[in-house]
């Protein structure tokens, strides 16, 4: 293996990649092994690497220290390391006690290997599986009730014929394309499948996992509420919805489990009423899924995230050029969904924000306590690491080091 002093940015690249903490690439592409060793505390106090760090650099610290002792141990296996030596001076047949070697000043070659502490770092991102979970049901409650709500606000919605579509600015500026709606429905899918497997690949998926159902659920529940309360008539008239139950309950349920079952979706065929207009759910996953797969993937991953931005806005813009949702559906669903993304991870991301106090006005939201539940354990600003799962990489990753007896011979 290289010798850590003749690594060269490439290899400090490789070796940061290799040690889960790709997140240091970009602000460490110009240092090389001998800049590596230097690293100390003060360094991640200014830009670029305190704008990287979500631990003040301590895990990168306690790599860079263990390199520090690997390479000191290497560079004295032909030489003193520790007051010993391999080859004994003056005739000496072995070492006296305590290593010395009866040289004089001997205790100055005496070398202070510092074992790096782990048990802080170590904390500072809690898994707790269980918060997830709990996040995940309450993400699936949501859903479950927005699909109710929409089953109820079916039975309310005017028919086109009595109540003709509101007037719509692009409408009146852009045709109908009515394949558009199945590239929004596309798009969506995409993107679903790409954020599902970036997250299960992601080291911390627990803690970005549960922040995920945690904002999903509630844009549901907002929804549940925006679409009860206004009821808006169909945005064309090409809309075909299915027929009224008038009170057939054993039927509503039916049409709530087929549209359950198939996702929400129209391009299963599971979604056939109308009246869930504001706001536009589909806005919702094309936008969010795209702000997490952004959020938690590499800043050099570039044309990754324009893909998917691509994907995400061309999805948005097929859900008005198919005349399936209003104008103002589509640009309240936006609004609303980066904002709360946007909050949620600026709370998330400063300490002082996960207290409650006067100075503090996120503390006076309703889903606050909830929020600091799921985050109260959580550290920082979470690093983009990521690991393979259930594998032995992830099995038997530490950041213990491990020493090995020199042989005197």
């Amino acid at each position: 293996m290289k010798r850590v002093a003749a690594w060269s940015a490439e290899d400090v690249s490789d070796w940061l990649s290799k040690e889960g903490m790709p997140e240091y690439i970009d602000a460490l592409h110009e240092t090389d092994g001998p800049a590596l060793l230097r690293l100390t505390e003060a360094d991640f106090q200014m830009p670029p690497l305190s704008l990287v760090s979500s631990d003040a650099g301590q895990q990168l610290l306690e790599k860079a220290e263990t390199l520090r002792i690997e390479t000191h141990i290497e560079a004295h296996k032909n030489g003193h390391a520790n007051g010993h030596a391999g080859g004994l001076p003056n005739g000496t047949s072995k070492p006296l006690r305590n290593g010395t070697m009866g040289v004089k000043n001997s205790g100055k070659e005496m070398v202070h290997i510092h074992i790096p502490t782990i048990e802080v770092s170590r904390s500072s991102f809690p898994a707790e599986w269980g918060k997830t979970g709990l996040a995940f049901i309450y993400a699936v409650v949501c859903f479950v009730t927005t699909t109710i709500v929409i089953s109820v606000v079916h039975e309310r919605v005017p028919s086109k014929e009595h109540t003709p579509p509101l007037p719509d600015k692009f409408f009146d500026l852009f045709d109908r394309i009515a394949w558009a709606f199945s590239i929004c429905e596309i798009n969506g899918m995409l993107l679903v499948v790409l954020w599902l497997i970036q997250w299960i690949l992601l080291k911390h998926r627990s803690i970005i996992g549960r922040r995920f159902f945690f904002i999903v659920g509630t844009l549901y529940l907002y929804r549940c509420i925006t679409m009860y309360i206004t009821t808006l008539p169909v945005p064309g008239m090409h809309f075909q919805c299915s027929p009224k139950l008038l009170g057939n309950w054993e039927a509503q349920m039916r049409r709530i489990m087929k549209m359950i079952a198939g996702g929400g979706l129209s391009i299963t065929g599971a979604h056939t009423m109308c009246g869930d207009y504001l706001y536009s759910g589909h806005t919702v996953m094309l936008t969010l899924t795209y702000l997490f797969i952004k959020e938690y993937s590499p800043k050099r991953f570039w044309w990754y995230h324009w893909v998917c931005w691509l994907l995400s806005a061309v999805g948005i813009f097929c859900i008005l050029l198919a005349h399936d949702h209003y104008t103002v559906d589509v640009v309240v669903a936006y609004f609303i969904t980066t904002r709360l993304f946007w909050w949620y991870h600026t709370m998330a991301n400063k300490q002082s924000l996960k207290e409650t106090s006067q100075s503090n006005p996120f503390s006076r939201v309703w889903w606050y306590r909830l929020f600091q539940y799921f985050e109260e354990n959580v550290s920082g600003t979470v690093p983009r690491n990521y690991q393979l799962p259930l594998s032995w990489r992830a099995l038997h990753w530490n950041r213990s080091v491990k020493y090995s007896r020199l042989d005197i011979q």
